[in-house]
């Protein structure tokens, strides 16, 4: 984090990113010092309702976070903003998206935890835009025009007010990762999902809490020692709090809904008479040869997950990791589930392949209606071809011994989605492939 005394000093000269968290109330007119060198801009964590109506004179400024700050619409100067790609104003109390604030190279824009109640019918004109994060607004529908993104790849619109999904959106052609949990469309089948289940409940009192092994947007994930059954276990606490994949309360209950498969990591039960009241799960613990076979998206990648330059697999792994996920990807379905997050970075894997699926941060319930639920299956089946695709480009075999598994790629990345494998078929393909 930089100071702003040391802006105001010139000791930050040639610098291409900014990071002011200080209570601003005013933007500090010594950034157009850093106008020739400047690419991204991080201002969150302030006091700010306005930017200067010069910002455009930024020239080089790709990326502009302002998330919790006071703005209660977004700057229209942002749409003059030339090589602006990225805009973040996450936690503020925005209520208005002027459609001058798009600027035309937009692909990614994050507008959750927020009092929108519409989207400008000009957010066609952003036909780079891949990444659109909505969640926790006031939204009730989409524009119709937002059907022309045909570079959309990822949605987030959970918690919003949505009686229904537009049947358009489900025909997007490259449109992979999609979270609508918390809305009145899929209140109804996430309440019947839970109703039907019967979950073990675990007493805070007979955990013993050691440290710490992950944390999420959603919640933070400890060893534990369970006394009950005195063996080690893994809990997740919930924060309560709403992330830009949803609320927690339904990622809790899809995890619970999940039920059983080798490919997802076991939930024991739900915490129950914790002295605060807050809603946790208990699971098992994974042995640690499991690690993350990536790194979630960067700025510069938007949609693709990171991967460790050096890593390679055989052709026998990759198969055991595409048919691992595609397997958990067929439970889930069946069991009225979509993950929304398939992705290789909320994958834990072994050496030999392996792996478990999780993080159903932005998992939502089917909804009733067949041909939506099945359009909607589809969908994901995009993101794993996005998977498979890269598994494919790390896979040490030759062309020949890849045709098949790069035939089937293709056609789960169909751009016309009816065409596309659903992931029964799917196993059965890479089933015979792995023989």
């Amino acid at each position: 984090m930089h100071t702003l005394a040391s802006l105001r000093a010139g000791e930050l000269a040639g610098i291409k990113r900014l990071d002011l968290s200080c209570g601003l109330t005013e933007f500090p007119r010594e950034i157009f010092d850093l106008a020739d060198s400047l690419e991204i801009l991080n201002l969150s964590g302030n006091r700010l309702s306005s930017l200067p109506d010069d910002l455009h004179r930024l020239h080089r400024l790709r990326v502009i976070f302002c998330s919790d700050n006071d703005f209660t619409r977004v700057p229209e100067v942002l749409g003059r903003c030339a090589n602006l790609e990225m805009i973040g104003f996450k936690a503020n109390q925005i209520s208005e998206l002027p459609a001058a604030a798009l600027p035309a190279r937009l692909r990614w824009l994050i507008l959750t935890d927020n009092r929108l109640h519409e989207l400008p019918a000009e957010i066609r004109k952003c036909s780079r835009l891949q990444k659109l994060m909505l969640a926790g607004n006031q939204l009730q529908r989409l524009p119709d025009e937002l059907a022309d993104c045909k570079n959309l790849e990822l949605l987030r619109i959970a918690a919003n007010r949505f009686e229904h999904l537009p049947d358009w959106l489900l025909t997007l052609p490259r449109l992979a990762w999609l979270a609508c949990s918390g809305n009145p469309c899929s209140d109804g089948s996430e309440a019947a999902a839970l109703e039907h289940l019967h979950i073990a409940e675990v007493e805070w009192h007979t955990l013993e809490l050691q440290h710490r092994l992950g944390e999420g947007a959603s919640g933070v994930i400890h060893r534990a020692h369970h006394h009950a059954s005195d063996e080690p276990v893994a809990v997740k606490m919930f924060k309560g709090v709403l992330t830009s994949d949803g609320l927690p309360r339904s990622e809790k209950a899809a995890s619970l809904a999940a039920g059983a498969h080798p490919g997802l990591i076991p939930v024991i039960g739900k915490v129950c008479e914790h002295p605060e009241q807050m809603p946790g799960l208990v699971m098992s613990l994974i042995a640690p040869s499991f690690r993350n076979l990536a790194s979630p998206p960067s700025l510069e990648s938007c949609t693709r997950d990171i991967y460790p330059q050096e890593l390679r697999f055989t052709l026998p792994v990759a198969l055991n990791i595409a048919l691992g996920i595609a397997s958990v990807a067929e439970h889930l379905h069946a069991q009225g589930i979509m993950h929304g997050d398939l992705y290789a970075h909320n994958i834990l894997w072994s050496d030999e392949g392996d792996c478990l699926l999780g993080d159903f941060g932005a998992a939502s319930f089917l909804p009733p209606d067949p041909q939506q639920a099945i359009a909607l299956q589809r969908l994901e089946v995009r993101a794993y071809a996005c998977l498979l695709e890269e598994l494919l480009d790390r896979c040490d075999a030759s062309p020949e011994d890849m045709a098949a598994l790069h035939a089937l790629q293709q056609r789960c990345d169909h751009a016309e989605t009816s065409l596309r494998p659903l992931f029964a078929e799917i196993c059965g393909e890479l089933a015979k492939l792995a023989v």
